[in-house]
């Protein structure tokens, strides 16, 4: 037993024997509902209306006002109220979603595998996290689940979800609107309507719009860059022609298309490459063989916000669908049918160099996603047993065509001796990429909960799942003169032909796959007194196989490694107690939590330096370990004070992982003789001998804070202001989070520093409005958001720094 789950044991015992056990009915208040929300918080975590302090599971739940509130408009921004969600993006295709450390693999991501944290928007599953990056559109509230879900949501999900429920329509009028300005020309209007058609039909329309100015300033092209540029639409239709029945349409589009996105300098780190070849010679060796030239970034401190990037930049994003919902009482329950279609469409143009200088012209893999869900789930709930069983059905295709380019620079850059000084070896070398994924997925799962007394119940769960995976991937490599090149058989080393291979190789794989899984869970949770609730579970879970889709790693015989086309299922064991709390006659709330998650096969995202394969790739880590310990608090001690403070220590790390690529300092040099045991003594040491492989055992998984926080208060007291009764307030919000690393394999060259950052508002509210000031990022903190290490092992390091402070002011009204 983990040192987290004796502590939890001993500090469950404690409460216990303190508890009052009193018989008024339960209500509950969330630990993330910042102040103004209503203390009974109702969520839906397990199919059916329940208040969060009676489910026994690990569930933060953060109000739509609350979120308005504290500025946290999209996922991204909201893993500062829940610090086990780790969000890191470097745009909205390459985003991770990560609880507990846990989900998507982090790093640039590839189609061929499925999310560890499913996004549910009104009960629809949106495949990819690129829905996370959009504003949050007229949102009741989200609930962020911890732990594997699998057993009552429809898609699989091994590390938790994120279930979003939006306001839906009303048979009484209704509207609010909202308008934000602030700093960096930063512009938000939003806006909602409600109301009957009929005494059966009612709608809800909603809009929601954001801009603002780039936080990086591009020297060359003089314009900021990583833009807000966003465009949200909703449309809902409720028919509820009697109570037992009501049918929901609802339909919504969103578009962004910013100016981005883009990374600058922020330092060189020593590979074992030739020092010739790193970074600071390169450059001084290109500004030798032309004259005059003397290029050097803008700046060598981050902080400064200002890049040069050469290629040309967009990240036009388009994300929609549409769903149809039917409830309807059938006999002692409720039937509930699901049926949706989503797309999403990615236009992207990057900078892969990371610089100023032509290495790489072109780089765009622009995508169309089309996926089709349905889902029929029957809920009971009767005096000793609760039950829920479902059917899932889920299809998918994904269509990519990808374009990559050497430029000027590439062959000083890439290649050595005689050929470096040849220009015209790799410029315009080209790699063309034509892809597709089709995914099915079928599914059957279920759960019961049995009262064996009032206060103890059991809660088994099961889920039958089966997935298919049909993939295709070709990739053409044709010279700056158009000629199509062939790498096989292996060009004699030292030609030109073996110079262009060593960038790109034509490659072709068609990998198809298929899996069942079994998987369950078992839940026991009892009663303790009226408000205190203490529960354990067992988790037997999966992520199904995968399959490379952005181009395979190559062999040390400089072809492409067709055992990686697939990986293998991860496979989980999961294990958790809590304890759920009221006291002081429920003004304060307490809950905890502990859990111990092991994976074996981990899907991991590795990058081994390449330029075909720099995305990243997939391959399983033989055993991952997640375990810590999550408390939430929050005190209401009247209507004029509420405070909360979160915390949560989570300890994730590579169990074992034989055989990973190596980090940047362990990388670039003449590789160790096959089959000898590899040598890491001579990390960062130029011109020293690179190990094949890396033994990262026992290292941190990447992207993850050990120690992460957040907290929040609000004082108001009762004013009249221009004949207007109301409230003044004061609010202040802030999180942190310790120091985390941003490569695959942990690299002393990507570890981002710790942070905290510190927000506030104040303002006056009252019946029907709400008008306040805020600042965000008060200490003008400087903070990375994500690091990434350049391709071609030269140790250059680039990233993107956070928001520097801003400012603005709200202005809210309802009717």
């Amino acid at each position: 037993m983990t040192r987290a789950f004796k502590l939890a044991l001993l500090f469950s015992a404690a409460v216990s024997s303190l508890a009052a056990a009193e018989d008024a009915p339960q209500a509950a208040t969330s630990p993330n509902a910042v102040v103004g929300a209503s203390d009974v918080i109702i969520v839906t975590a397990r199919r059916r209306q329940e208040t969060a302090q009676q489910v026994p599971l690990a569930i933060s739940v953060i109000r739509g006002d609350s979120i308005e509130a504290t500025g946290n408009f999209n996922v991204v921004k909201l893993q500062q109220l829940a610090p086990t969600l780790q969000v890191y993006t470097s745009n909205p295709r390459n985003t991770s979603v990560n609880i507990r450390g846990l989900g998507v693999p982090f790093g640039l991501t590839s189609d061929g595998f499925e999310q560890g944290v499913g996004i549910y928007v009104d009960d629809v599953y949106n495949s990819r996290v690129a829905a996370a990056t959009f504003d949050f559109l007229d949102v009741e509230q989200v609930e962020v689940l911890r732990g594997p879900q699998g057993t009552l949501y429809g898609k699989n999900t091994t590390a938790g979800a994120i279930n979003i429920t939006t306001n839906q329509p009303t048979f009484d009028f209704e509207g609010h609107a909202e308008i934000t300005a602030g700093n960096l020309d930063y512009k938000q209007g939003k806006a909602a309507i409600s109301g009957p058609l009929s005494d059966t039909i009612a709608v809800r329309l909603a809009v929601a719009t954001t801009s603002r100015r780039g936080t990086l300033y591009n020297t060359r092209t003089q314009r900021y860059l990583n833009e807000q540029d966003n465009l949200g639409l909703r449309g809902t239709l409720l028919f509820k022609p009697s109570d037992d029945l009501s049918i929901t349409l609802s339909g919504d589009y969103s578009k962004q298309d910013p100016y981005g996105f883009g990374t600058a300098f922020v330092r060189v780190g020593t590979t074992q490459r030739a020092l010739s070849r790193q970074y600071d010679a390169l450059v001084a060796a290109i500004n030798a063989a032309t004259p005059g030239r003397n290029y050097a970034v803008p700046s060598r401190n981050v902080y400064d916000r200002l890049t040069d990037i050469d290629a040309t930049l967009q990240a036009g994003n388009k994300i929609g669908g549409a769903s149809l919902k039917v409830k309807w009482n059938v006999g002692p329950g409720t039937l509930t049918s699901v049926s949706a279609w989503r797309f999403w469409d990615w236009k992207p143009q990057n900078d892969r160099d990371f610089t100023g200088l032509s290495i790489v012209s072109k780089s765009q893999n622009p995508s169309q996603q089309n996926q089709y869900s349905q889902e029929f789930r029957y809920n009971y709930e009767g005096p000793k047993v609760d039950a829920v069983i479902g059917l899932f059905g889920f299809k998918q295709r994904i269509d990519t065509q990808g374009v990559e380019q050497q430029g000027a620079d590439a062959s000083r850059w890439s290649l050595s001796g005689a050929q470096a000084t040849d220009a015209s070896i790799l410029n315009g070398l080209t790699a063309t990429n034509t892809q597709y994924l089709k995914s099915d997925s079928a599914a059957l799962y279920g759960q019961v909960s049995y009262k064996l007394t009032d206060a103890l119940t059991i809660q088994p769960s099961i889920r039958v799942n089966y997935d298919k995976k049909q993939g295709y991937y070709n990739r053409v490599v044709t010279t700056g003169a158009g000629t199509v090149i062939s790498c096989t058989p292996a060009p004699a080393a030292g030609t030109t032909l073996a110079a262009q291979c060593g960038v790109y190789q034509p490659q072709s794989t068609s990998p198809s796959v298929s899996d069942w899984n079994f998987s369950y869970d078992f839940n026991v949770n009892y009663k303790f007194a009226r408000d205190v609730l203490g529960y354990a579970t067992y988790a037997k879970s999966f992520k199904t196989v995968g399959i490379n889709q952005n181009g395979l790693p190559l062999t040390a015989a400089n072809v492409p490694d067709l055992s990686a086309s697939t990986v293998k299922p991860e496979s989980v064991n999961h294990f958790e107690i809590g304890l759920k709390t009221q006291f002081w006659d429920r003004k304060a709330t307490f809950n905890l939590t502990a859990f111990h998650t092991s994976i074996r096969d981990f899907q991991a995202t590795v990058n081994g330096g390449q330029f075909g394969t720099v995305r990243g790739y997939l391959a399983n880590a033989e055993k991952v370990v997640s375990q810590g310990i999550e408390a939430d608090f929050k005190i209401r001690t009247s209507e004029r004070f509420t405070a909360y403070a979160n915390g949560a220590y989570t300890d994730a790390k590579y169990k074992k992982f034989t055989s990973a690529p190596c980090p940047p300092e362990l990388s670039g040099g003449t590789l160790q003789a096959a089959g000898t045991t590899p040598d890491y003594s001579q990390a960062g040491v130029p011109g020293a001998l690179s190990p094949r492989q890396c033994d990262i055992s026992g290292q941190a998984l990447p992207g993850v804070s050990k120690w992460a926080f957040s907290y929040g208060a609000e004082v108001n007291a009762p004013v009249t202001v221009l004949a207007k009764q109301g409230q003044i307030y004061l609010g202040v919000d802030g999180n942190y989070r310790s120091h985390w690393n941003s490569n695959a394999s942990p690299s002393i060259y990507t570890d981002v520093k710790g942070y905290a950052l510190t927000n506030f508002r104040a303002g006056f509210r009252g019946d029907g409005f709400d008008v306040f000031g805020w600042v965000r990022n008060a200490f003008d903190v400087n903070y990375i958001e994500l690091l990434q290490v350049a391709p071609g092992n030269v140790g250059l390091i680039a990233g993107t720094p956070g928001d520097e402070r801003t400012f603005g002011g709200t202005i809210k009204f309802s009717f």
